[in-house]
């Protein structure tokens, strides 16, 4: 009996081991706040943007581990406010204050994810706040209905990701005007154009005691704010339409940005101070929350190409200082030391923006604000070790012989099922995801297959093309399109196709291409599971696989067997079934298995039984297919 426990002891050790400090800071999180999120202890629960920055981080924890614990803890503190008819506890339209809005990207994401319409009830609550949220005259968002005429830099985060992402969501295509509006206002408005530096807020009145009477701005650049504004940018970008003419700006502001900040680091400590222009200025500190911001924003502005890559020497200086300066273990748990706790303008007690007031605020252990920024700071960061695999390459997702639409909430129709930016059970948004965190790029090829459009493709993958259930015109296979991509793959690409059953998919014509590689199709249905028994769908994957180098055991299930010539050969089988092939032609690769298998529902975690390892398995295979690439 005691071996046992010691054996268990051990494996509990060598799990905390393994756990990168991101993880561990997310323990502290579900540690402080396990049922709801009181800020300051004793305190009741309330709507605010701090959790939200937070959760955020556990986002990227998700999708980077596909480990559910994330993502359930994500739901379980929306859940604890929105109602079934998607009410909001404690939200209150009227007070317009934009902080407000900052949650509404995890009601987006878990509308996405669940499809749940409670959440995307209200998440359009938040959307119609800023339908009548005040505005400056030039039509900059008030940052709050108690602070008339202003715009501070903290309300671009706040508030511009979720409107993106919702209009976005919505189709709503002139919303992306506004948008870029209030960053080009911000920057207009607050720049200090001797450093490149934003001044916390701007008051258009003139009014108030903190505003310069001529310009408006307040008097000091604080560090957070920055951070806020930078975050902001990134974000935005994930959503803002690539072909609208206003988005080369939103890069212009963010590299303009970038080298302001990158400017006042400390060359020596790698780090930010709470007010960045006064490094050597008396009481002067290095802040956590701001340094991990910036680490964040710089980091994914790299990554995205936004901005060279050639900044990501100070960018790594700037997070091992934060993992030096701020990062405790203490009592066996994982703390984030360094936050100021809040700094602000006016109100009551007044704040007046002076370079003692900032310093006049508490700095705290744990302060949600920080803890988020350095979780999304470490999702970034940590995933340096695996961007320069596909860094260049471009994965390109067919929705042409794969074409199914529905309807979406808003009565219009997408695309959906086995897409990247379907984020629902049937989407392949997990997998984009482990492309990303590979340095390759995700594209989408809605037209049929060309030697011009396959030109610009590394990896060209075709899911589960349609039948005429399906479609009303369903885009069959034909010889030329065969042809095309059999070319395509003899000089030197890469072909992943994930068929399916023989009910839920086009065999005859299809089979054309496979074929091309000694891989053929049968048309029948293996491992049919019926209600939860996972086990009717498990395959255990014998060490040395060429491909699943750390998955043991997987599941799969309703697929299409094989029967292979050459040059195919076999690289899962069981029970004299062929389950997965690969072929070499020429200088190129492809890979077959008979079912969409790598989609969400079966790598996210939430439905299948940990020990099946599906999520070890889309990473070995991401891994595998980059590998494969010789362009």
């Amino acid at each position: 009996m005691k071996k046992l426990i010691t054996i268990a002891l051990l494996f509990v050790v060598v799990q905390a081991e393994a756990q990168t400090v991101g993880q561990k800071m997310a323990n502290t999180v579900m540690t402080l706040w396990k049922d709801s999120f009181a800020i300051k202890p004793g305190r009741p629960a309330g709507w605010s943007y701090d959790q939200g920055v937070i959760l955020k981080g556990f986002e990227g924890l998700w999708y980077r581990t596909g480990d559910p614990v994330y993502f359930n803890y994500i739901q379980k503190g929306m859940d604890f406010y929105v109602d079934n008819n998607g009410n909001i506890k404690g939200y209150k339209p009227t007070e317009y204050n934009i902080d407000h809005i900052n949650n509404g990207k995890l009601l987006l994401l878990l509308y996405r994810v669940t499809g749940k319409e409670k959440y995307w009830k209200a998440a359009s609550l938040l959307r119609d706040q800023l339908r009548t949220h005040p505005r400056t005259s030039q039509g900059g968002f008030w940052h709050k209905k108690v602070y008339p005429s202003q715009m501070w830099l903290d309300g671009l985060y706040m508030g511009q990701p979720f409107y993106a992402e919702y209009s976005y969501l919505a189709q709503d295509d002139t919303a992306f005007n506004d948008i870029v509006k209030q960053f080009i206002l911000m920057e207009r408005n607050s720049i200090d154009t001797k450093t490149g530096l934003l001044y916390h807020g701007w008051d258009e009145s003139k009014q108030q005691k903190w505003a310069d009477p001529q310009t408006g701005k307040s008097p000091n650049f604080w560090g957070r704010s920055m951070g806020w504004y930078a975050m902001a940018l990134v974000d935005v970008l994930d959503y803002f339409p690539k072909d609208h003419p206003q988005r080369r700006e939103l890069v212009a502001i963010l590299n303009r940005l970038s080298a302001a900040v990158l400017r006042v680091q400390d060359p020596k400590n790698g780090l930010w101070y709470d007010v960045l222009d006064k490094r050597g200025a008396k009481g002067n500190y290095v802040e956590a929350s701001a340094s991990s911001m910036f680490v964040y924003a710089l980091a994914k502005g790299a990554r995205k190409g936004y901005l060279p890559q050639s900044i990501m020497k100070q960018v790594k200086k700037g997070y091992d200082a934060i993992l030096k300066e701020f990062i405790k273990t203490e009592n066996g748990q994982t703390n984030l030391h360094g936050t100021v706790s809040v700094s602000g303008l006016g109100g009551n007690p007044y704040r007046d923006g002076s370079y003692e007031y900032y310093l006049s605020e508490p700095v705290i252990i744990n302060d949600p604000k920080g803890i988020g920024a350095f979780l999304l700071a470490s999702n970034e960061m940590e995933m340096l070790s695996t961007l320069n695999a596909g860094r260049g390459k471009t994965i390109l997702l067919d929705n042409y012989f794969n074409h199914e639409t529905r309807k979406d909430v808003t009565g219009k129709t997408i695309d959906w099922h086995y897409t990247w930016n379907d984020m629902s059970n049937g989407g392949f948004s997990l997998m984009g995801s482990l492309f990303e965190q590979h340095g390759a790029k995700t594209e989408t090829l809605k037209e049929a297959p060309t030697a011009e459009n396959l030109a610009r493709a590394s990896v060209y993958i075709i899911v589960d093309p349609d039948s005429d259930k399906e479609s009303p015109k369903p885009n069959y296979m034909q010889p030329q399109h065969a042809q095309e991509i059999y070319n395509w793959v003899k000089s030197g690409g890469v072909l992943a196709i994930f068929l399916n059953d023989s009910i839920n998919t086009e065999f005859k014509n299809f089979n054309q291409l496979p074929e091309k590689f000694g891989i053929h199709f049968n048309q029948n249905a293996r491992n049919m599971v019926k209600d939860n028994k996972y086990e009717q769908g498990a395959f255990v994957i014998p060490s040395g696989n060429p491909i699943f180098k750390t998955a043991k055991k997987v599941y799969i299930k309703e697929l299409s067997t094989l029967k292979l010539s050459k040059p195919a050969r076999s690289v899962l089988s069981e029970g004299g079934d062929n389950i997965i092939a690969v072929a070499k032609v020429g200088k190129g690769t492809v890979f077959a298995v008979g079912d969409p298998w790598l989609y969400n529902e079966y790598v996210d975690g939430r439905k299948l039984p940990l020990e099946y390892e599906n999520f070890k398995a889309a990473n070995d295979l991401v891994k595998w297919l980059i590998k494969q690439t010789k362009k």
